[in-house]
């Protein structure tokens, strides 16, 4: 029944909208609800990327940490998006530190468990991919978007480059 629930929850999901529904019921077996209160981190820069995210409920801000300075919010995801990606690219570290900012509710997938799912359903596996590559270059776009805008901030504000 909770694997029902779960399996619901995936297929109603943006991120897995029009996924065949096996592919759904197989990723329901590797999912959980979680819940984040404001201020909770979700995940720290550098720790094992083992789960990816699912938000359905709250904001998540993506946070760079900086030494001896406050950390820079490079991204904001609300409910609907999805969260993490380092999952997929060995070693399998995050690179941002992820803290709700208001009360998240989430489903996580174990990323060992999908690894070993989708080594033998190369179907699976290339649903997962063509998913997930869009995000990964909306997220690095952010960051660099908000680098440049640090940047510019930190030399007086000089107009953009084409």
């Amino acid at each position: 029944m909770r694997v029902e629930g779960l399996d619901r929850l995936i297929k109603e999901h943006p991120f897995f909208r029009d996924m065949d529904a096996a592919a759904c019921e197989t990723i329901a077996g590797c999912a959980a609800n979680e819940r984040f209160n404001i201020g909770d981190y979700v995940f720290r820069e550098g720790g094992a990327a083992d789960k990816f995210y699912l938000i359905r409920q709250g904001t998540i801000a993506l946070e760079i940490h900086v030494p001896g300075k406050d950390s820079i919010i490079v991204d904001t995801l609300e409910t609907g998006a999805i969260l993490g990606w380092a999952w997929l690219v060995p070693p399998y570290r995050w690179t941002y530190d992820a803290r709700a900012i208001t009360l998240c509710r989430m489903v996580s997938l174990d990323a060992h468990c999908l690894r070993g799912k989708y080594e033998t359903d190369h179907t699976l596996a290339k649903e997962l991919f063509k998913r997930f590559i869009p995000v990964m270059a909306k997220r690095l776009e952010a960051t660099r978007q908000r680098m440049i805008e640090k940047a510019q901030a930190r030399s007086g504000g000089a107009g953009k480059g084409g």
